[in-house]
């Protein structure tokens, strides 16, 4: 009888062991912390500050909030607020205005004298962009309101005349433009003197300096206008050096050919320039355009902090236009434009 072979032997059964018990006393590997983001560094914020070895007499922020009449808060002057910002991009240039109440109408209670107004007329390249900003003397009873109506009015007539004025400027007929600007400004004083009389006050009483700036928006026009009479001024940043534009007198800073062109007698200031890529454009009224000229230090700071690459935003732009001298306490109001 045959015996069948015996089976090949398999590997050996494994023994089963427990698994070692823990040390309660060694410790486990931690994971690794999660790596803490740095704190932000927080960006510095514009401040008012002051110019030269002495504090100007009020201090920088509004006290005293104006009265206000019931019965007009809706009129020229109801209820004005204490500072008004506005700011614009088209094209090749950067538009920042600003209108803010002086140190001493804080102090004292009372409204900003100043107005400011940007409007755009039109639609497209053919539109146009109007800056008009107008201040009086504080001591004069009817300056926040010729001011106001002042602005309007110009701006109304701006409007109006639009398109003609656009391709003026477009197609380079400065005497064209001259002559159409002077007339809406003239027939703007015009008004105001009809209301001094309406109100028994002198022309002196009831009047306002007058600014106006019109900016094609039209990115291949780089052809800036601007116009205007009585207190205020016009400056142009170039090369890192100020240029006053409109002469004060035969020893003017800006007394130079074709700084400026007042119309014979009349006041009357208009000028039409290509702007160059680099240039800032400043357009003020009375109160920012005196220090800007008897004061190094205000034109120095402006200089450095406007050479940079990016012009200011609002904020920046409003701390800019309040640098503040002893001296210096009235109602300033700026439009400045950036070229790129």
């Amino acid at each position: 009888m045959d015996v069948p072979p015996a089976e090949p032997a398999g590997p050996p059964a494994r023994r089963w062991e427990a698994p070692p018990e823990e040390d309660p006393t060694r410790q486990r590997p931690q994971p690794a912390p999660a790596p803490v983001p740095e704190p932000a560094v927080p960006q510095r914020r514009p401040e008012v500050s002051h110019l030269g070895d002495r504090a100007p007499t009020y201090a920088a922020e509004p006290g005293a909030l104006p009265a206000a009449d019931p019965a007009a808060l809706d009129g020229l002057t109801g209820l004005t607020p204490d500072t008004v910002l506005e700011g614009a991009r088209y094209g090749t240039y950067t538009l920042r205005a600003a209108s803010v109440r002086g140190d001493s109408a804080r102090f004292r209670g009372e409204a900003r004298r100043d107005f400011l107004l940007t409007a755009r007329f039109g639609g497209g390249d053919g539109a146009l962009v109007l800056v008009a900003l107008a201040g009086g003397d504080r001591a004069a009873p009817g300056a926040a309101a010729a001011a106001v109506e002042l602005c309007r009015t110009v701006a109304a007539a701006v409007g109006r005349s639009q398109e003609r004025l656009a391709d003026d400027i477009l197609a380079g007929r400065r005497d064209a433009l001259r002559s159409g600007l002077q007339r809406l400004t003239d027939r703007g004083y015009g008004r105001l003197r009809a209301r001094a009389a309406d109100l028994g006050l002198a022309e002196e009483a009831y009047t306002a300096g007058l600014r106006g700036l019109l900016l094609p928006v039209d990115p291949r026009c780089r052809t800036r206008v601007t116009f205007g009479a009585g207190a205020g001024g016009l400056f142009r940043l170039r090369g890192g050096r100020w240029e006053d534009l409109e002469p004060t007198g035969p020893s003017g800073p800006s007394a130079q050919p074709g700084a400026a062109e007042p119309a014979e007698g009349s006041g009357f200031r208009f000028r039409a320039s290509v702007a160059r890529p680099g240039d800032t454009l400043l357009l003020c009224s009375g109160g920012l355009a005196d220090p800007m000229r008897e004061e190094g230090l205000l034109p120095a700071e402006l200089a450095a902090r406007w050479s940079e690459a990016e012009p200011p935003g609002l904020a920046a732009f409003l701390a800019d236009t309040q640098l503040r001298l002893k001296g210096y306490a009235d109602d300033r109001t700026a439009a400045a434009v950036w070229e790129a």
